[in-house]
């Protein structure tokens, strides 16, 4: 069933076109992600799909009676609202049918409207509607019903909107970057929420393992031209990697015939007859086949950076702590040449603040920060850029550093980095204030490297980029030479780029853990299981002192302890599967096979879990 059809619609800002003539249906139960550059259109997309914005030309259809809801990145909260005020006044279908029974309740002498409001509450199942609302916001972990919105911060207000979305259970969602500024425990529970449940998704989003996991169809908008891929990110980057190679053994063959044809066009024949007419305009359409090859943007720099003395930076018995909020106790580390590490946790715990104390931003409550006589810190934090008005980007690019030196005594200009950050000639003279969000971010991140910076720090890089440009950018820091500390919630990402982690626990607790965020996952997974056994052995001890009607079978027995094992088998295949992901050893015509398998084990996990606290809930009984 259609439920949307966006038709032959059109979209320009004077001179600057961002699609034209694009088409495209949304149908119930796809889960569809749009992927495109930065600055292509992707927020005015979303905003027209929504009908806060006109398109040029074409229309947006609607089937009649669908349900359609929308999470923009600005979140149209009341400042002066409670969290549970909030989800009162959102315009819930819900919450009518329970204003029209208690209605109903006032007249009790209309049996036709009791009995009509009474099957609505049915219909709704709104009898439930309270439970309904508190468990989401209980797992969103927002359990301060009171707390008012001007009081949340940037994460917790997302998941206030994403509750509300998800409690008025729309059957169309549309998602403009749905994990920019929540932590990992709550991306990986709405991954697997959407990944469970039966909801018709539409989604711009940059992180790859929430393509992954949640996506069965992508949408790509490249050069104009609009791609369909029918399967999930891995799928979509073997079809993509094959349609490319395709177009390009498509253009070689129109440079040859364009050589030839080149040669009659030259001779520019006298006989104007209708054959010739019709050559010269091949000739034309051949031309510009000919010369449509895509750049791709590659970033293999062998940077000459200054050179790194012994000590590099070092923190000696930092503490740190707002109030009763512990953020470092008494923590103390050497960094050493070449270290690339990431920083893990959940919102709250820190990590930001950490990044300020080691750059001297805020001062430490005790302790100190070494830093050593060569070290050049770059530093890109969540802030971003503030340029002047009037001011083109290369500009401000250059008010940072002209170029950056490479091996051989070669250099890279502010503009060649520009262009390796996909600011064309043209872009590069654009104002600042007509650049997309995306873009600025870009455009930040470029004047941190223009510096040289042989330690660079990086919060949260991976907020408002495009996949492409992430691309990119771990293209660059793959051959980064120095050191490297980043903060993100892109797993991806972080399993690309870092060798270790520092897990912030909350509470001044900090975790030294030797490898990337897929190796991290696999460990707590383990580790959880090995708890769950444990607990397990002592609740079959008490089982066998207190047996009672109420507790497990001897067939329920063997059944419990048969699927621990197997839960505890399969983790260990899901861990291999993603550490061959994460370490890029999977074959491109073995990607969607081993993607479904890893899917499957997932599914089978689920399930035996799901059954395990069935009979722990019995055995508990």
């Amino acid at each position: 069933m259609n439920y949307l059809s966006v038709e032959n619609i059109s979209k320009s800002f004077g001179e600057r076109v961002l699609f034209d003539n694009i088409s495209f249906g949304i149908n119930k139960d796809q889960k569809i992600a749009f992927i495109a550059k930065n600055g292509s259109g992707k927020t005015t997309l979303m905003s027209i799909i929504n009908g806060a914005e006109e398109p040029d030309t074409g229309q947006v259809v609607l089937r009649k009676g669908i349900r359609m809801a929308f999470l923009s990145q600005d979140n149209n909260l009341q400042d002066e609202l409670t969290i549970e005020e909030s989800i009162f006044a959102s315009d819930n279908e819900t919450l009518k049918v329970i204003e029209a029974y208690e209605k109903a309740l006032e007249n009790p002498d209309d049996t036709e409207a009791y009995q009509k409001a009474f099957d609505a509450m049915d219909q709704h199942n709104a009898w439930d509607f309270e439970t309904q609302y508190k468990q989401i916001l209980f797992k969103l972990k927002l359990e301060d019903f009171k707390l008012k919105v001007k009081n949340l911060s940037g994460g917790q207000k997302k998941r206030l909107s994403l509750a509300i979305i998800l409690i008025n259970r729309p059957d169309l969602l549309i998602l403009d970057e749905p994990t920019n500024h929540l932590d990992l425990e709550m991306i990986e529970w709405l991954e697997s929420y959407f990944a469970k449940e039966n909801i018709t998704l539409f989604m711009v989003t940059h992180d790859r393992f929430f393509l992954e996991r949640v996506c069965n169809e992508i949408i790509e908008l490249d050069n104009g031209k609009l791609y369909q891929y029918k399967g999930n990110y891995s799928y979509y980057l073997q079809k993509k990697e094959e349609r490319i190679t395709s177009e390009n053994a498509s253009i070689d063959k129109a440079k040859n015939l364009f050589v030839k044809e080149l040669e009659w066009m030259r001779r520019q024949p006298k006989a104007r007859t209708t054959k010739s007419k019709s050559r010269q305009d091949d000739f034309y359409v051949i031309k510009e086949k000919a010369q449509s090859r895509r750049k791709e943007n590659k970033v293999e720099l062998e940077i000459n950076m200054e050179r790194m003395g012994s000590k590099i930076i070092e923190l000696h018995k930092l503490s740190k702590k707002f109030k009763d909020r512990i953020i470092l106790d008494d923590f103390s580390f050497d960094f050493q040449r070449g270290e690339r590490i990431g920083i893990i946790g959940k919102n709250g715990t820190g990590k930001s603040t950490f990044l300020n104390l080691l750059t001297g931003t805020i001062p430490p409550d005790s302790g100190r920060v070494v830093k050593g006589d060569t070290i050049k810190v770059g530093y890109y934090t969540q802030s971003g850029i503030n340029p002047k008005p009037g001011q083109r980007v290369i500009d401000v690019i250059k008010e940072y550093g002209e170029y950056i030196p490479l091996a051989k005594g070669k250099i890279i200009s502010a503009s060649q980095l520009l262009e390796r950050f996909l600011f064309d000639a043209k872009k590069q003279y654009d104002y600042v204030e007509k650049l997309s969000g995306g873009e600025l971010k870009r455009l930040y991140l470029c004047t941190v490297l223009i510096q040289n910076p042989n330690f660079l720090i990086l919060d949260e890089p991976t907020n408002d980029l495009d996949i492409v440009t992430l691309n990119v950018l771990e293209s660059f820091l793959l051959d980064y030479p120095g050191c490297l500390l980043v903060v993100s919630h892109d797993r991806y990402f972080m399993d690309k780029i870092v060798d270790h982690l520092f897990v912030f626990r909350g509470q001044g607790e900090i975790e030294n853990f030797p490898g990337n965020y897929s190796d991290f996952r696999a460990y707590e997974d383990s580790a959880d299981v090995t708890a769950v056994k444990e607990e397990t052995k002592t609740e079959k001890k008490d089982w066998k002192q207190n047996n009672t009607s109420g507790n497990l079978t001897f067939n329920e027995q063997k059944e419990y302890q048969k699927i621990e094992r197997e839960i505890k088998d399969l983790e260990i295949e899901k861990s291999k599967i993603e550490q061959l992901f994460s370490d890029g050893k999977v074959a491109d015509n073995d990607i969607e096979k081993k993607a479904n398998e890893l899917q499957n084990i997932i599914n089978k996990i689920e399930a035996k879990e799901e059954r395990w606290f069935e009979l722990s809930a019995k055995l508990e009984g």
